[in-house]
């Protein structure tokens, strides 16, 4: 076992390092649902991230706020932070003080944003609206080094898993007066966007930036810096076609050259994309009735993205300490722990057509929402964490 490492990770909830997943299932056979961590795998994509995108890349913390993903992004080389709650501000500081964070929510508590200003030295916020602005004003007792991002609503993305503007954004007439209003008090006076989640479609951002553009190009106002949030998409089932990090920082940087907003610098809210991969989820199969299978997960623990109404396919295999699956597979469907009807995944799910009650279903991909989002519906919120150890 190599030392460093170990220690690198004793302050996390005592997880414990093993060699492989397969070592891992083998020791503890779990009960309960697994996750394994792979830092060096979320390192070497906040690494990528950070080469390749031209500005600053903000960790979106709601994604994984495990202290091992946080400690993994900075030693990835990422030193800011897209945070939503007080929480989250707290956490980041306890990981790494010299953070730089970013209140990126549009709707904050008072009490917050108090905190993260005097507490935290939080001066970036974002608003959606003036009154929101105001609040914030307040709250810091009309300080002068403010830095405001306008969250602007994006016309609808059809090719995102979820659309990030349904909820939260200004229309283009509250933008207008958003800039006439923020410019005063902005020591930094900013935009973002986000074009949804699981964005596959590359244009989607050029798109977005042409609409900034438009609104600036009416206002007359001047902007110092764009966030172009996130959204960057993460290929899940095998063969699924998804659009690279490169393309959409060429579509980026094409559409800014375009609109002659090439001089601002730039921010990104990466999250699904840094952590995805970095970890894997073990749930045990607790009985099989046909092609449906009984797990302890499901999507009120780490598999929500997984429903029907998401229908996010997790590459999936299977594990058993007591034998090798080599004969042929079958599809499943997968029923989570609760004795909530909802508490289904369609899939298919491909399986060794032999896979039974006491073996295990490892999803991959699972370091984006999962943990974040587990409740503890019907007692089975309950899950341990491993870490694995990587020599390359």
């Amino acid at each position: 076992m190599d030392n460093k490492f170990t220690a690198l990770y004793a302050h996390t909830k005592k997880v414990q390092v093993f060699g492989s997943l397969m070592e891992a299932v083998e020791k503890l056979r779990p009960s309960k649902p697994l996750y394994v961590f792979n830092p060096a795998v979320i390192q070497k994509t906040a690494r990528e991230f950070v080469k390749t995108f031209p500005g600053q890349a903000l960790y979106a913390v709601k994604t994984n706020p495990d202290a091992i993903a946080i400690d993994a992004m900075k030693k990835g080389g990422v030193q800011a932070y897209d945070v939503a709650s007080l929480d989250e501000i707290m956490l980041v500081k306890s990981r790494d003080p010299s953070a730089h964070l970013y209140f990126m929510h549009p709707v904050k508590a008072p009490e917050d944003i108090r905190a993260a200003y005097f507490d935290y030295g939080v001066r970036d916020f974002v608003v959606d609206c003036m009154d929101e602005l105001y609040k914030i004003l307040r709250e810091t007792d009309l300080a002068q080094d403010l830095n405001i991002f306008i969250r602007l609503a994006l016309p609808k993305n059809d090719s995102a898993m979820i659309d990030f503007s349904s909820k939260f954004g200004a229309s283009r007439e509250e933008a207008l007066e958003l800039l006439s209003g923020c410019r005063p008090v902005a020591g930094k006076l900013g935009i973002s966007f986000h074009v949804g989640t699981q964005t596959i479609d590359a244009t989607k951002y050029a798109t977005a930036i042409r609409y900034v553009a438009d609104i600036l190009n009416e206002s007359g106002v001047k902007i110092d810096v764009l966030n172009v949030g996130g959204g960057f998409p993460v290929p899940y089932a095998d063969g699924e076609q998804v659009c690279t990090l490169a393309a959409c920082v060429e579509e980026i940087q094409d559409a800014l050259a375009e609109c002659n907003l090439s001089h601002l610098p730039l921010l990104a809210e990466p999250g699904r994309y840094l952590v995805a991969q970095g970890a894997q989820l073990v749930a045990r199969v607790e009985l099989r009735k046909g092609d449906t299978l009984y797990i302890n997960d499901g999507i009120y623990g780490g598999l929500f993205d997984a429903c029907d109404w998401l229908g996010l396919q997790y590459p999936v295999k299977a594990v058993s300490c007591d034998r090798a699956f080599d004969g042929d597979s079958a599809q499943y469907r997968l029923a989570g722990p609760t004795c909530d009807s909802l508490d289904m995944m369609n899939g298919p799910f491909v399986l060794p057509s032999d896979i039974g009650m006491g073996d295990w279903v490892v999803f991959d991909n699972c370091g984006a929402y999962s943990a974040a989002m587990r409740s503890n519906f019907n007692g089975f919120g309950h899950s341990d964490s491993v870490i694995i150890r990587n020599d390359d």
